[in-house]
Order: structure tokens, then sequence, then C-alpha cells
């Protein structure tokens, strides 16, 4: 990392918390006329989003340009990660008519891209790659020009699961990092750093072809130089685009909010991570992973 990143990051890493959040984390309630559409249109379908179930920020701002990210096979996840506002249990037995009501939302909205994801789903024999792979074939053949992204679970790195999904040809294959390495046992007990360098290095052995996507959220405890490392393995494993955001408590019970990143901080980042190769980089105190999703395609086949 440069020595001007380390003196913008360093210049912040010891402010204590605000009483409040800064002025850069505040966002407009959502309310407009597609927010309630497409969520009425959800209500109607029986459908899911992680926009809604992950308190995500952005759920104004997207909704209201029409875009939305479908999370299949139920609102109850098997694991119990301590970032994370979706809920946790024993999911009910999945539906397999959803890949269809998920493709004719697909076609309502018109949609030119859409993301894919769902909870984790380790009571099932595939973990769910068979609903994921049906999902992105539905939508393909009713819109083909529409570009399909799976944010898949890690399938406890099942190679024949990840296949499944490769098979159906998703436009980008995304599985989030989350933290750095130092963490995982902390905020993700169920999951596996070095399962997440396999699981990118196994997906460009099948399909080179196909971009890969990981994203990252601060302010749960990580340093710097990790997460300039974290940056630089993921990058080893040929990880196309990296998307870094702010954690945001969800509530008192989840992990506490270590740091609040400032925008000038996120830039830095953005500009360490294109140095390293990364072919795009979101990064900003609000971006999630599917947060302008529809740009970092375009920005690939540009």
């Amino acid at each position: 990392m440069t020595d001007t990143l380390y003196q913008i990051m360093g210049r912040h890493s010891a402010a204590p918390l605000p009483d409040r959040k800064p002025p850069w984390l505040k966002v407009r309630a959502p309310g407009g006329e597609n927010y309630q559409r497409l969520g009425a249109l959800m209500r109607e379908l029986g459908l899911h989003t992680v926009c809604e179930e992950a308190h995500c920020p952005n759920v104004g701002e997207c909704w209201e340009h029409g875009t939305a990210t479908f999370m299949i096979l139920g609102d109850v996840c098997t694991r119990n990660c301590a970032y994370c506002a979706v809920a946790h249990g024993r999911p009910p037995v999945y539906d397999i008519e959803e890949p269809a009501r998920v493709a004719s939302a697909v076609e309502q909205m018109n949609l030119r891209h859409v993301v894919i994801t769902s909870v984790d789903r380790d009571d099932l024999p595939d973990y769910g790659a068979g609903i994921f792979s049906e999902t992105i074939r539905q939508i393909k053949q009713r819109l083909p020009d529409c570009s399909v992204e799976v944010l898949v679970p890690d399938f406890q790195g099942n190679e024949d699961a990840i296949r499944t999904v490769l098979d159906a040809r998703p436009d980008i294959y995304n599985h989030n990092t989350e933290t750095v390495p130092r963490l995982y046992k902390r905020c993700r007990p169920g999951g596996r750093y070095e399962r997440v360098l396999r699981i990118f290095q196994f997906v460009k052995s099948v399909a080179p072809d196909i971009p890969t996507k990981t994203g990252i959220i601060l302010g749960m405890g990580e340093t710097i130089p990790e997460v300039e490392h974290t940056m630089r393995e993921l990058r080893t494993v040929d990880v196309d685009i990296l998307t870094l955001g702010q954690y945001l408590r969800p509530s008192a019970q989840h992990i506490p909010l270590d740091r609040y990143y400032t925008p000038e901080e996120f830039r830095a980042l953005r500009e360490a991570g294109l140095a390293m190769g990364y072919r795009h980089v979101e990064s900003g105190p609000l971006v999630r992973s599917s947060y302008h999703a529809w740009e970092q395609v375009q920005s690939l086949t540009a």
C-alpha cells in the first residue's frame, strides 16, 4: 500500500466513534412510486429481497431505479454471522416454483441486470445450488438480454454445487469474503477464509471467462494492513470485481461497530484496489455487494 494511502487512512484511525452517524451515512427514507410498486410486486409473488431482509441503506435508491436483488430459498439462514441482520434458524422446505416466480418478476420489471442471492442452506444436499441454476435458466429464457449476477453462499466449498451454478452460465459469479482472516472466527463462524480462496480458484479453473466478484465490509475491528493483505490475496485468485462498504450494526445483539471510514478513505482504498489489478472497484460508505451492479457489468464489457 502506498505511503499516501497510509497517511490518509492513518489520519482517522484513532478517532473515537461519534454519538451519531456521520453525515455521509444519512440517506432519505424510501417511499417513492417505484419503491411502492416493487414492494407490492414482491408481496404478490411471495418473493424476498436482500434489500429488505439485510436492512440495506440503498433500498430506496435502487428500487426507485427499478432494480432489486432477489433472495431465493427463503428468508431464514442456517448460519448466524455476527454482522448480519437476516434471521437464522431452521429454514422451511424450499419452493420448487420459486425460480419461475423470480423470472416472472424480472420480466415484469423488464430488468437489464438482475442479482440473485440466498441465505445459507446447509440443510440441503446441494446447498441450494440447483435452485440457483434453475433461476438463472428461467430468467434467461424469458429475457435473453438480461444479464444475471449470482451472489452465492460458499456451499461449504462443494465443487459439484459450484459447478451446477456455473453450468447455468451466470454473467457474474459473486461470493462475499466479508472480512479479514483474523476476524472470521468471531464474525463469520460458519465460514472459512481459506475456503473462499479455494472457491475462486475453482471457479476460474472451470469457467475462466465468467467474471468473479467479492465484497468486504469495514468497521468490525480490522486493521488497514489486514485489509490490504486480504485485497492482495483475493487478486492472486483472479477476483475481478471488489466492493468495499461500511459496516452498520443492525442491533445491539450484533458485533459492535469499531470505526467509521470516511469517504476519503474509501476513495483511497478504491485507488489501491485498481492499482492491484481489479477490473472494477466499488468503494464507499453506503456500498453493498449489489450496489451499482449494472454499472459494474458495463465497466467490464466496455
